[in-house]
């Protein structure tokens, strides 16, 4: 089902029947079977397949994105993810038999993988493909009903939405709502079975004071100023080419770019030198004119960049320059910044590094410690003592280390944030995880065995019942079992030895 439409302003809906209806298809069990989820995720595969060239068409609509960034960062990570998902599907439903006790060793024990029941994803501009529809993917391989709502910033993204997903999906199930923030404001009055949301830390907060009130779970994707530290160890001009292209991709405006750097300024000077000559390498002598570099999603963000721009322009080292028509801002490198400096007091979110020098790694660390904890922690160091020291006295969402954005690609690695950066996690697993309710369930039977060791609990109560209760409940240390299997293959060869050699004996003795 869809709700409006992007070429006149979206028809008035009631979203309490919307979301009752929604409710509706959930308790029906519409989305409960397994062979339901696994195909609604392949007519959703086949969307991402047969619309390629539409997809990239709406990016470069409304981002000015290149064709590689828009295949890379949000069509092919959708693709992989969704496969992923497909065949792993079976493994992550399976209900989950944890270890038993001696007091339950007659008993089964169980968890369940239950999905929550109606979900709401809602969207962030920035990649506004990506960011909706893999947690949406998520939701539905979990067996949830799911509402989704597109960000009305990328206009040409949510039209493709919009328009596109009811052809291959349920349209009881997954539900789009198109709007802009009244949308969303009527939207969170409704009760949800969970919520994930992706976008800035003010309209995350909003978001979790709304689920309180009906004590809903929630996932906050949100951001923060990710610091990165570089030292003297490592190759500078490999750093300044994996740092630039962390921060400049899709314009600065991605939630884990590096924000800002740290390090000393002899470092810095390094680091410059080399960003002027991969910034000319990559974008040449006039980066307007370059198909790789994107735009700014509006002017209101333009404004608040440009802003920024005015308040650093006796620091900038690299660029500087900007267009509002194209709403084009220069890949630019302020340095010498200070920790007072306007352009330290918010997340940048766009394609601005400032640089802020320190003298070690330990004050960088002190830094980073007396801010709001980020979403993610980038280190550039081959000093093993240097990244066990981030590692142990830092807090931020995810770390990466000698690389920016890379750790995004390992579906194995649970992605979120913590503090002000958000909370929850999700990537692969992860967000197969998150829209699942774990369900604990004990199955007693009714063995006259398990019976008389039950039977001490009833009344009347006695001492010889409380102290045989203790002892059968008590925890014991057990030894470990991470060596049995060597011990059990040692065992093996050691008995075919023998074995051949008694045979060989044998056989000898016949002779």
């Amino acid at each position: 089902m869809t709700v409006g439409s992007l070429n006149a302003k979206p028809k008035p809906v009631n979203l309490a029947d919307l979301v009752a209806n929604a409710r509706d298809t959930f308790n029906r069990g519409v989305t409960r079977p397994l062979e339901w989820r696994r195909q609604q995720l392949k007519n959703l595969l086949r969307m991402y397949t047969e619309n390629q060239n539409a997809m990239v068409a709406a990016l470069q609509k409304d981002l000015r994105r290149s064709k590689m960034e828009a295949v890379l960062l949000e069509i092919d990570y959708l693709i992989n993810d969704l496969k992923n998902t497909l065949n792993n599907l079976d493994e992550w439903a399976k209900p989950d038999r944890p270890p038993k006790t001696l007091v339950n060793v007659m008993d089964d024990v169980v968890i369940y993988k239950d999905p929550f029941g109606v979900a709401l994803v809602i969207g962030a501009w920035n990649y506004p493909l990506q960011l909706l529809l893999l947690p949406m993917a998520g939701a539905i391989a979990a067996g949830n009903v799911v509402v989704v709502k597109p960000s009305e910033l990328a206009e040409a993204c949510t039209r493709f939405v919009v328009e596109t997903l009811p052809k291959y999906l349920d349209n009881e199930a997954v539900i789009v709502v198109e709007g802009g923030p009244e949308e969303t404001t009527e939207l969170l009055k409704q009760k949800f079975d969970y919520i994930f949301y992706t976008g800035g830390t003010n309209v995350g907060k909003i978001v979790y004071a709304a689920a309180t009130k009906n004590l809903t779970p929630v996932t906050l994707e949100l951001g923060g100023k990710s610091p990165v530290y570089i030292d003297s160890t490592v190759d500078v001009h490999v750093t300044a080419k994996r740092v630039l292209w962390g921060k400049f991709i899709n314009a600065g405006q991605t939630c884990i770019a590096p924000d800002y750097v740290l390090c000393s300024k002899e470092v810095q000077d390094k680091f410059v030198d080399a960003a002027r000559e991969v910034l000319r390498e990559w974008y040449g002598a006039e980066p307007q004119k370059s198909p790789d570099l994107c735009r700014i999603i509006n002017s209101r963000h333009f404004g608040r960049l440009q802003a920024l721009l005015d308040a650093s322009k006796d620091k900038i080292a690299i660029g500087g320059g900007s267009d509002p028509k194209e709403r084009f801002i220069e890949p630019t490198v302020v340095a010498n910044v200070k920790e007072g400096d306007k352009i330290m007091e918010d997340e940048i979110f766009g394609p601005i590094l400032p640089i802020v020098p320190v003298e070690n790694a330990y004050e960088a660390i002190k830094f980073i410690n007396a801010r709001e904890k980020p979403l993610v922690l980038y280190l550039f160091s081959v000093d093993k003592d240097v990244i066990s020291n981030f590692v142990d006295n830092t807090s931020s969402g995810g770390m990466c280390v000698n690389d920016t954005i890379m750790h995004m690609g390992v579906d194995t690695l649970p992605f979120g944030g913590v503090g002000s950066s958000g909370m929850g996690a999700y990537h692969g697993k992860a967000t197969f995880d998150t829209f699942t309710h774990k369900k604990s369930c004990l199955v007693k039977n009714f063995a006259a065995i398990g019976e008389k060791l039950g039977s001490m609990r009833y009344p009347p109560y006695t001492e010889g019942k409380l102290n045989k209760i203790s002892k059968l409940m008590e925890k014991r240390s057990l030894p470990s079992l991470k060596f049995l299997p060597y011990l059990l293959t040692f065992a093996l060869g050691a008995g075919v030895s023998y074995g051949i050699f008694a045979w060989h004996k044998m056989a000898s003795e016949d002779l």
